[in-house]
């Protein structure tokens, strides 16, 4: 074969194998997980997960469901992710505030708990509170990023985009929030605790919070009442946002 001849055959070979390569690249893969709230489809790429859907709505929708929203390539894998691309996320197909909102919202400490006001402010959006919640209420990658652990300002649970109300209860539970002592302190108007000892308040979750002792604890109603009284905001859990 001559050279030139040799040339052309490998061009044309490489042209053969580029798309092959390119779709590989781009392609998503799912496969079942376990989850606290049972059986989830994943799906994952090279960037990392992209989305998060309950079994039980099935396959079929799962599949229409995702090329509804990204429109690329979606294979199934028999086997699951490996853990390092479960710390990853492919944000690409979301937009720049819900973008916000989820980085922001995969802060949030396991066992505690912000508010949607919080989250409003924390990206510098004070007053996109309701953007805020429909932002989460369509988390692509729910449980991952969790948004379960944003609650109302009154300190009501709150609605939940992957199973509603019980399975929110039930995965805050399980990372040791204690909703049922948080929604005795919403019942009494109680939205924020501080420390006669150092004068500092907090979120009721937050874990300097939880160090008081009984005796030092002190409730407030809102911030104002904690600033009227000489209270000052934690640096951790920042009650009052960094915006405010």
């Amino acid at each position: 074969m001559s050279m030139v001849r040799l040339e052309e055959s490998l061009r044309r070979l490489g042209e053969v194998r580029a798309p092959a390569r390119l779709a590989e690249m781009v392609m998503d893969r799912f496969a079942v997980m376990d989850t606290p709230l049972g059986p989830f489809f994943v799906a994952w790429n090279r960037d990392g997960v992209s989305a998060l859907h309950e079994v039980r709505h099935g396959e079929e929708e799962f599949r229409h469901w995702f090329d509804d929203r990204y429109r690329r390539p979606l294979a199934r894998s028999e086997a699951p992710p490996p853990a390092s691309v479960l710390r990853r996320f492919d944000m690409r197909g979301v937009a720049p505030f819900q973008r916000l909102v989820l980085e922001k919202t995969s802060q949030i400490p396991r066992g505690e708990v912000r508010t949607y006001t919080w989250v409003a402010k924390e990206i510098g959006h004070p007053k996109a509170v309701r953007a805020v919640g429909t932002a989460l209420a369509t988390n692509p990658m729910p449980i991952l990023i969790p948004c379960h652990r944003v609650v109302r300002s009154d300190g009501v649970i709150g609605n939940y985009g992957a199973g509603g109300p019980v399975a929110k209860r039930r995965i805050l539970d399980a990372e040791g929030v204690g909703v049922g002592e948080l929604e005795k302190l919403a019942q009494r108007g109680v939205r924020y605790l501080g420390s006669d000892t150092t004068h500092i308040f907090c979120m009721p979750t937050c874990r300097h919070a939880r160090r008081v002792m009984d005796r030092h604890e002190v409730e407030f109603r809102s911030q104002e009442e904690a600033f009227a009284k000489g209270y000052r905001p934690c640096k951790v859990c920042r009650p009052v946002g960094v915006a405010a």
